[in-house]
């Protein structure tokens, strides 16, 4: 056996042996702390929607003006909610368009969904305005660039200096006090606003509005040139989260209304999820047989290397990670055949070869060369297959079609490599043990 055999026999070992810890169902996790290094990562299956259940919410539409929305408006509140929810830390969230001027959003294991859901449709408009004097926090106000819901009439109208279309970044960080505030920058034209105006108004009070609603109202001690400032208030962790994910992906241009909102409970998952895995398992124990029976020992290793596949992939579910679907979990099985396909037109080829008096050394290699254009050939089909479904489920916010795609590829990347690299290594192997003898065995290889 070749020393780069050799070689590859124990990568494939190691690598099984971390999938198979990866793929373990008490997984600890990876935890490391060496020095500045640390690693705090925890590996688990991410579900989605239909698995473990959360919260689905329909958003309408709501302009202060009554007139039609747009398409292109409508287009941009799907992507500023989209984005939102993604700085939510949800896996798998669904945010797709409903008619004209409703956009249908599910979060699968959300744990706050009152919260969420509030944080999703405020408009979230920031305003640096020129109050003079300190305005109590939680105070709604009016600006020249419009007035809250139910204004007094005769309350005072203060202006507006700048907007969050001036804000660069926006974090929250932590005073010296431990209390949780949000540092923000202003962009090149924010910066030169903001400071002439806080080295004219200095000992004056600014007031930090979102949407009507003053948060902060520090007074102005010093010019401030850099552009950078903090927003202090007496906000929670949580609450401060919520104003930077609304700051940092810009303000709605449209109002929108909580139409309808409940929970989605995992049950029907539960039942589908226990059919999925015990249907997967009977046909997998069934090809697993029938490769044993019709190709015997090539059979058997073939076994061992669709073992190792499926321990792979799940492990680079885990990891990267996938979240699972039950069209996600159909598109895994359906790679197991694809896994299958490819050891069938290598044996089949082997067995050309020794019916034509090939040596069994020979035969081997020639089975992998010849068949390996065929292999290439229909998981390349396979994978411009799924870039269509994928382009076609990020399109129309088809999720399902996305989740189904990215397992279906996942999959067959990992079964070229399991079925031409780990399946003749471990046919290598096995002629290095049994050499030329084992052609005799006809029907140990299933000639």
């Amino acid at each position: 056996m070749r020393q780069r055999d050799i070689r590859l026999l124990v990568l494939i070992v190691l690598v099984a042996a971390f999938a198979a810890w990866v793929s373990w169902p008490s997984n600890p996790g990876i935890h490391i702390k060496l020095g500045n290094l640390q690693i705090d990562r925890e590996i688990k299956v991410h579900q989605g929607l239909d698995l473990q259940g959360g919260m689905e919410v329909l958003l309408e539409a709501d302009p202060l003006d009554g007139q039609p929305v747009s398409a292109d408006a409508m287009s941009s509140v799907r992507g500023i909610v989209e984005n939102r929810v993604n700085g939510l830390g949800v896996t798998e969230p669904v945010v797709q368009s409903v008619g004209t001027d409703r956009i249908l959003v599910q979060l699968p294991g959300i744990d706050d969904p009152v919260a969420a859901a509030e944080m999703i449709k405020e408009t979230g408009q920031m305003e640096w305005v020129d109050t003079g004097v300190f305005v109590e926090p939680g105070t709604r106000i009016r600006t020249n660039l419009g007035d809250p819901e139910g204004a007094d009439s005769q309350a005072p109208v203060y202006t507006t200096v700048l907007t969050g279309q001036n804000l660069k970044s926006a974090d929250v960080a932590f005073d010296q006090s431990n209390l949780p505030v949000i540092a923000f920058e202003l962009d090149a034209d924010g910066g030169r606003i903001f400071a002439a105006h806080t080295a004219a108004n200095v000992g004056k009070y600014l007031a930090i509005v979102l949407d009507k609603e003053v948060i902060s109202c520090p007074q102005i001690h010093t010019a401030i040139p850099d552009g950078r400032g903090q927003i202090n208030g007496s906000f929670t962790t949580a609450e401060a989260k919520s104003m930077v994910l609304q700051l940092r992906y810009g303000a709605l241009p449209v109002p929108l209304s909580i139409v309808d909102m409940r929970g989605v409970g995992p049950s029907l998952g539960e039942e589908s999820v226990d059919r999925s895995i015990r249907a997967g398992a009977i046909g997998l124990g069934i090809v697993l047989l029938f490769m044993l029976i019709y190709y015997r020992l090539p059979g058997l290793l073939a076994d061992l290397a669709l073992i190792i596949y499926a321990l792979v992939t799940l492990s680079l579910y885990k990891l990267i990670p996938v979240t699972l679907t039950l069209p996600g979990i159909a598109g895994f099985l359906l790679s197991v055949g694809m896994a299958v396909d490819a050891n069938i037109l290598i044996f089949e080829r082997m067995r050309e070869e020794l019916r034509a008096g090939r040596t069994l050394e020979r035969a081997i290699e020639a089975g992998f060369q010849r068949a390996w254009t065929s292999i290439l050939d229909s998981n390349i089909s396979t994978w411009i297959t799924c870039a269509i479904l994928w382009f076609f489920g990020n399109s129309f916010g088809a999720s399902v079609v996305k989740g189904f795609a990215v397992t279906l590829a996942i999959g067959v990347f990992v079964s070229m490599f399991t079925a031409v690299t780990v399946t003749r290594t471990f046919l290598r192997a096995t002629f290095a043990v049994g050499g030329e003898d084992l052609r005799e065995k006809k029907w140990l290889l299933g000639v």
